[in-house]
């Protein structure tokens, strides 16, 4: 799910995206870009253990991905690169279709174990950027 073609099609056709990091202050990007998403009709399901209990985008913040229930389409992520091991099991157990690793997230380690387990991964770039340039 690399080419531009495929991310038009998948973006244009998911539902659900769970927002690993999810932030309450409109000046961080992990809270305006899932803001644009749910402003085009995204369900975004917000997951930080700091602001569980809190409702962002219609949805409680949970403190874990492990709280949201499937079907997720896409895990949208904004944790560091090195935190990303710690998260592993839970987005494999949740099975997304995709896995969006935000602009300056690399961990080709993650990468290569959740595209083996049949998990597309987009590493360091942004998601609503690119939302932006396929879908206008």
């Amino acid at each position: 799910m690399h080419t531009d073609d495929d991310l038009r099609v998948f973006l244009a056709e998911a539902h659900r995206i769970a927002v690993l990091g999810a932030h309450p202050d409109p000046a961080k990007p992990a809270h305006y870009v899932p803001d644009y998403l749910h402003e085009r009709g995204y369900v975004i399901l917000p997951a930080n253990p700091v602001y569980a209990g809190q409702t962002l985008w219609g949805e409680p913040v949970r403190a874990t991905l492990a709280e949201i229930a499937p079907p997720v389409d896409v895990v949208d992520v904004f944790r560091r690169s090195e935190e990303l091991p710690s998260h592993l099991d839970e987005i494999l157990a949740l099975r997304p279709a995709l896995v969006w690793l935000q602009a300056g997230i690399r961990n080709d380690a993650v990468a290569r174990r959740l595209e083996d387990a049949g998990i597309a991964v987009v590493q360091d770039r942004c998601l609503m950027v690119e939302h932006r340039r396929l879908l206008g």
